[in-house]
C-alpha cells in the first residue's frame, strides 16, 4: 500500500474529503490506497497551510550529501556553469574524505533545483548600447497598444538551408534562465536566402527577396518602392512611425536624405543599437524558422527555401503578430528592469 509519485490535486482532495467526511487516518488509507503518513500529512498541511500543491515530500531515503556538501556543489555550478556532471563529480571528490558518485551528484543537484538545460542565446551588449537602450525604454515608457499599433516594423533576416543543433548547455535553477552566467553571446552569422519584411497592426506588409548583400542603394530601392507605398496606404493621416534598425546601410546618407524629404507622410522611430529583443518582427521570423523545420518535405536549394518562407509568411495569422504589439509595453518595462542588459524577449 502506499503511493510513491506525486499526489494529483484530485488526490489531495479526495484525502480531505474523506477524513472531512470523518474516517479515521487507517479507513481513508484503506479506502485510497494511500500510506497511513501519506493521508496524515496531506490532512495537517490541509489544516494549517491550506496548501493545494500536488507536489509531495519525498519518501525516499535522505540526500546522502549534507548541508555543507550542498553549498560546496553549489559554489562549484556557480563558479563553471557549463561544467559536466562528471566535472562536478571530480571537482567536488577532490579533497574530501567521503566521494560521491555521479548520479549522487545528479539526484543532490536535482534536490537543491538545478537542472541541465540549453542555455538562452542573447546578443552580446556593448556599454554605451545599453545606455541607449534604457534612454530609449524610458521615453517610451508611458506608450500604450494605441500608441504602438501606429509604428510599422521592419527588419532583414538570413533562412539557412542547413542548421546546426549545437546548443551549450549549462546547470541553473527554473528562474536562473536570464542570469548573465546562464546566457551564451551570440554574433549574427550570413549564408542562405536573406529576406526583408515589415508589418502594421493592420496587416503584413511586404515581403522582398534579397538576392545579394545589401547595401545603401539596394536598401534605397526597397524603401521607395515598398516602405513608401506601404506607410502611406496605412497611415494616410501622416502619423505612422516606421521603425528600422541601425543597419550600416539603414544609416546611410542617402537613406536619411531620402527620409528628411519625406518626413511630412511618416517619422523614422530612432531605434536604440543591438535591440532586436525590442523588435516584435524577431518573432515572426522565429514562426517562418519553426514552419520551415516542420516541413514535410524539406528545400534542398535556395529558390525553393526562398518559395517556401514567402509562402510561410503570407500565411501567417492576424492574431499572431497582432498579439506582438500587445507585447510592447511589457518590452519596454522589462528593459527597464533589466537595467538595460538583455531580456527573455
Amino acid at each position: 500500500m502506499g503511493k510513491k509519485g506525486d499526489l494529483s490535486n484530485f488526490e489531495r482532495g479526495m484525502v480531505g474529503g474523506a477524513r472531512r467526511a470523518g474516517l479515521s487516518i487507517s479507513q481513508s488509507a484503506q479506502l485510497l490506497g494511500f500510506s497511513r503518513t501519506t493521508i496524515s500529512r496531506v490532512y495537517k498541511e490541509w489544516c494549517e497551510k491550506g496548501k493545494t500543491s500536488s507536489m509531495r515530500q519525498s519518501c525516499d531515503r535522505k540526500c546522502l550529501v549534507d548541508t555543507r556538501g550542498q553549498r560546496r556543489m553549489g559554489r562549484l555550478i556557480q563558479a563553471d556553469r557549463r561544467a559536466t556532471l562528471t566535472e562536478i563529480t571530480t571537482r567536488y571528490n577532490r579533497g574530501m574524505q567521503q566521494s560521491t558518485c555521479e548520479a549522487t551528484t545528479r539526484t543532490t543537484l536535482r534536490w537543491m533545483g538545478y537542472n541541465s538545460r540549453r542555455s538562452h542565446r542573447v546578443l552580446l551588449i556593448s556599454t554605451t548600447n545599453r545606455k541607449e537602450r534604457l534612454q530609449f525604454a524610458r521615453a517610451h515608457q508611458n506608450w500604450t497598444v494605441e500608441d504602438w499599433k501606429n509604428v510599422a516594423w521592419s527588419d532583414e533576416s538570413r533562412f539557412l538551408l542547413r542548421h546546426s543543433n549545437g546548443r551549450v548547455r549549462i546547470w541553473r535553477k527554473q528562474n536562473e534562465n536570464m542570469d548573465p552566467s546562464c546566457l551564451v553571446t551570440t554574433v549574427q552569422a550570413g549564408g542562405g536566402v536573406m529576406v526583408g519584411g515589415m508589418f502594421s497592426w493592420h496587416t503584413l506588409g511586404p515581403f522582398v527577396p534579397i538576392g545579394h548583400r545589401l547595401n545603401a542603394m539596394g536598401y534605397l530601392s526597397i524603401v521607395s518602392d515598398h516602405v513608401h507605398p506601404f506607410m502611406t496606404t496605412m497611415y494616410p493621416s501622416s502619423d505612422g512611425y516606421f521603425q528600422q534598425d541601425n543597419a550600416p546601410c539603414h544609416k546611410a546618407r542617402i537613406i536619411s536624405n531620402w527620409f528628411l524629404e519625406h518626413d511630412n507622410e511618416f517619422t523614422v522611430l530612432k531605434w536604440p543599437p543591438q535591440s532586436p529583443d525590442l523588435n516584435p518582427i524577431e518573432h515572426l521570423w522565429d514562426v517562418v524558422e519553426r514552419e520551415l523545420r516542420a516541413l514535410d518535405v524539406h528545400p534542398t536549394n535556395l529558390h525553393q527555401l526562398q518559395d517556401a518562407i514567402l509562402s510561410i509568411w503570407a500565411n501567417i495569422s492576424k492574431e499572431c503578430f497582432q498579439h506582438l504589439f500587445e507585447s510592447m509595453p511589457r518590452r519596454i518595462k522589462t528593459v527597464l528592469k533589466a537595467k538595460r542588459g538583455q531580456t527573455p524577449y
